[in-house]
């Protein structure tokens, strides 16, 4: 996979690498591994409150 990113965020991606002593690849793969915990778990959270909201017509249209 290639992941296109503007001067300034590639930039600033180098920078904190750097900083931190790794590869900048190293970095924006734990950067996409926290966003899609967090993305996950936002979407679990909704669709529990929606069957949770909507559960006398889930179970309706399951009769």
């Amino acid at each position: 996979m290639e992941l296109r990113l503007d001067p300034a965020l590639a930039q600033a991606l180098d920078d904190l690498a750097d900083a931190r002593d790794r590869l900048p690849a190293e970095v924006a793969e734990e950067a996409v591994r926290r966003y899609l915990g967090e993305e996950g778990a936002h979407v679990r959270t909704l669709a529990t409150r929606l069957a949770d909201e909507h559960a006398d017509l889930l179970k309706r249209l399951g009769e």
